[in-house]
């Protein structure tokens, strides 16, 4: 699986920590999604993980991220609340707008999926939303402290138990919680619904998913996880949720029907666009769709070969093909060729063969290897002249004129 670390300011201004899934073997990415987790939880947690990557397997990239004070992003959860849980969404969409493609799927998980409810007004890409063992509303998550409302009252803040863990509750997140009352933004929500819960959820009642559906308008739709507990603990029903998910957001969310964006390209033309901000690039003839990138090192993803790589590769490809059709019209016993090639910069003075050249020159290292039993030392002399010939080598060989003009889109395009 394909994962990048990002890092993007939150509410306050906090450095917020997330993880883009992103589809393996240079898949096309069809759109973007944005996940938030449940209230103490974070974007590792099991449920947001597989869901995440079972996206991407069909797909979507999906961003995931740790709200304020929670996992590696920065702030003090004490200082957190609801409101700011809705600032962080708003700030993850930005960024992938920004530095990617704006998200047109939002997906939260218990508080997370109230979070998305009530930030999706402000996220205008978002197409459908998903829920899975949400509440209707923030305010409900109030009775896991409880029992110590009126020591925060008190005392302004207390240490409360929520799982195996301890977390410090202040008095203002409870009046924070306390403005989301209602299910008015639910019926507003203007956007295709689907919800995910478990009738036996011990955390959430199903009540809370009857309550979302019965204020959504249409479209919408409810999905019954059966035997699942609140968390998803069972990698089968995370898996269930990201399936069934996919294929119901592919009704509403309009992926483009061509095979890919070279389709209207003639014989001969190549299309190089951008896939992020960044580095990452499609690379499109009329048949065929690659990726280009840079390291991790560089600033990059790694999703795919570098420029000097793609060069090389197109080098040896053209020499390889030059070779069999050559050994093929010979009748040369080869059974298998591979060509290792690696570019480098190297002095003149230190290249056996660059007579006649000064200073520093660019370098094409190319290697090749012949298989064959009954290959003669002449057969593999002349396989290795033959390579010369490969149209590409004579192309980069004579200094070929590259042109560069604006092109100017029509109405139409």
């Amino acid at each position: 699986m394909n994962r990048k670390k990002v890092e993007f300011p939150g509410s306050n201004g906090q450095m917020l920590a997330g993880l883009l899934e992103l589809p393996e073997n240079h898949r096309r990415i069809e759109y973007y999604a944005l996940f938030a987790h449940c209230f103490t939880c974070g974007k590792d947690i099991a449920a947001a993980t597989r869901i995440s990557r079972e996206l991407a397997d069909n797909g979507i990239a999906v961003l995931r991220f740790d709200f304020t004070g929670l996992g590696n992003s920065d702030g003090d959860f004490a200082n957190s609340n609801f409101t700011s849980n809705i600032e962080d969404l708003v700030a993850a969409a930005n960024l992938l707008a920004t530095e990617y493609q704006a998200p047109q799927l939002i997906i939260g998980h218990s508080l997370g999926g109230a979070a998305v409810l009530a930030a999706v007004a402000q996220i205008e890409s978002i197409k459908a939303v998903a829920t899975i063992a949400a509440p209707s509303t923030a305010h409900h998550v109030q009775h896991l402290f409880e029992t110590s409302k009126d020591k925060i009252a008190a005392e302004g803040q207390a240490t409360v138990k929520i799982g195996l863990r301890e977390f410090s509750i202040k008095q203002q997140l409870i009046e924070d919680l306390d403005q989301y009352v209602d299910l008015q933004h639910i019926a507003k929500l203007r956007r295709p619904l689907i919800v995910f819960h478990s009738p036996v959820d011990s955390i959430v009642p199903v009540a809370e998913a009857g309550a979302i559906f019965g204020a959504a308008k249409h479209p919408k739709s409810y999905v019954s996880l059966d035997k699942a507990d609140h968390l998803l603990s069972n990698k089968a029903d995370a898996v269930y949720v990201a399936k069934t998910l996919a294929a119901w957001a592919a009704r509403y969310i309009e992926v483009p029907t061509e095979e890919h964006a070279g389709n209207h390209l003639d014989d001969g033309h190549v299309l190089v666009t951008e896939l992020d901000k960044k580095f990452l690039r499609g690379l499109y003839s009329r048949t065929h769709a690659l990726v280009a990138d840079e390291p991790k090192d560089f600033g990059g993803s790694d999703l795919g070969p570098t420029p000097y790589n793609l060069l090389l590769m197109g080098l040896g490809a053209c020499t390889s093909m030059t070779i069999r059709m050559y050994a093929a019209r010979k009748k040369i016993p080869l059974e298998d060729v591979d060509v290792r090639l690696v570019h480098d910069r190297v002095h003149a003075d230190d290249c056996d063969q660059c007579e006649g050249r000064e200073g520093k020159i660019e370098r094409i290292s190319r290697f090749i290897r012949f298989e064959g039993a009954e290959l003669t030392e002449e057969d593999k002399q002349n396989m290795l002249r033959i390579a010369d010939l490969c149209p590409v080598h004579k192309t980069l060989e004579s200094d070929p004129v590259i042109t560069t003009q604006l092109e100017i889109l029509t109405g139409n395009e």
